[in-house]
């Protein structure tokens, strides 16, 4: 336990904001699972490297997507070229993401065409583009310490956010596929709904507004530097840094505290949370 059931506690951080993507769910295992299940499938089919293919397509992936004009609201709400291989977008309350919706399938068709032409294969990309979504749906994974993280938590009476970039859609979509997951949270804030994504000071300070916490009361839990750890910074809010080795630098990011995996936030909570 973090702090034992009925012990009174001074407690100086009222609520907790996590985020959601390589935090608590391990986005960059699942979508690796879908590149090595797809990527796999074409080299016993036409005898090439999957590591050729995979690197390919990504980077196929990474210059593709910049040509839409769905482009500009990716960076504005944080979807990165990946989620785009897989998810359908066409949220209905934002033009760009509406717009999005219509472009999605010709991205990931072209994504696969260029990426495999790239590798020497001249056909299969329709196949293959079906393939990834498919594995990438059927494969969600959480860190093994993530339930039991968020439970001790609740029970030592700290409130918990989730805040998350990302498209509703693709994001909500994500959180059914682990439906014991949500009930933990008292607020679920998806950047696509708000407007603006991390590291924007406003959707920081509606976060705290719906929490009614101040920002000294509040810390976030995020793996990005330039999204999570950032945006806390420029509100004043402590941070945890989930950090899973990536090496990044960023001017303003300004972690309180420096773990390598979810289950050591533990510690450091029970710090913050103690005076």
């Amino acid at each position: 336990m973090l702090i034992e059931k009925g012990v009174h506690t001074i407690m100086t951080k009222k609520a907790i904001f996590f985020d959601l993507d390589d935090t608590l769910v391990n986005d960059r295992k699942s979508i690796q699972t879908a590149f090595d299940v797809t990527c796999g499938d074409l080299e016993q089919k036409y005898g090439i490297s999957s590591q050729v293919i995979e690197a390919a397509v990504r980077e196929a992936a990474r210059e593709q997507y910049q040509r839409y004009s769905f482009y500009p609201v990716t960076l504005q709400l944080g979807i990165n070229p990946f989620e785009g291989l897989w998810g359908d977008f066409g949220d209905v309350h934002h033009w760009q993401l509406r717009q999005m919706g219509k472009d999605i399938s010709d991205y990931q068709l072209q994504t696969w065409t260029n990426g495999l032409k790239a590798a020497g294969i001249n056909e299969g990309a329709a196949w293959a583009k079906e393939r990834f979504r498919e594995v990438r749906r059927s494969s969600p994974f959480l860190y093994e310490e993530t339930y039991s993280v968020l439970e001790q938590l609740k029970a030592a009476g700290l409130r918990l956010l989730l805040l998350t970039n990302g498209a509703p859609s693709l994001q909500l979509e994500k959180l059914r596929m682990l439906p014991e997951l949500p009930p933990y949270f008292e607020h679920i804030l998806i950047s696509g709904n708000f407007g603006f994504g991390k590291p924007d000071s406003a959707i920081f300070h509606h976060a705290l507004k719906l929490m009614d916490t101040a920002p000294e009361e509040a810390v976030m839990v995020g793996d990005n530097l330039s999204t999570d750890i950032l945006g806390a910074t420029r509100v004043g809010m402590d941070s945890i840094l989930i950090d899973h080795g990536d090496g990044r630098i960023v001017e303003g990011a300004k972690p309180t505290h420096t773990v390598s995996s979810l289950q050591e936030t533990l510690d450091v909570i029970q710090k913050l949370t103690n005076n």
